[in-house]
């Protein structure tokens, strides 16, 4: 993703530098998981508030953050490089997926 085109930003709680574009957020809310259309501020939530984050088991710069709703778990899925990331897709879920276990609040 380009630096110039960022939505939002915000630091995640494991610390790094978490970004998303207009054009893929839209992508997102349209096309990937359109639940998720009108959850912006609970996407953010999710990353700065967590209640586990847990690395995806099968790519080891992949992470999943993940709150509880009223509906079971929103999830967070983002790609980290160095200190920084960007969203990969978000959605609800019932349930945690597999993967470690690498924070809990």
């Amino acid at each position: 993703m380009v630096h110039d085109k960022i939505y939002w930003q915000l630091t995640s709680v494991l610390g790094k530098k978490i970004h998303t574009t207009k054009e893929y957020w839209e992508k997102i809310v349209t096309t990937k998981h359109p639940a998720i259309k009108g959850k912006e501020s609970e996407v953010k939530l999710t990353l700065t508030d967590a209640d586990e984050v847990r690395v995806s088991k099968t790519d080891k710069t992949v992470f999943l953050y993940y709150k509880a709703t009223k509906k079971g778990f929103l999830c967070v899925v983002v790609k980290h490089q160095n200190r920084e990331g960007f969203i990969i897709t978000t959605y609800i879920t019932e349930k945690i997926k597999e993967g470690r276990t690498i924070w809990r609040k």
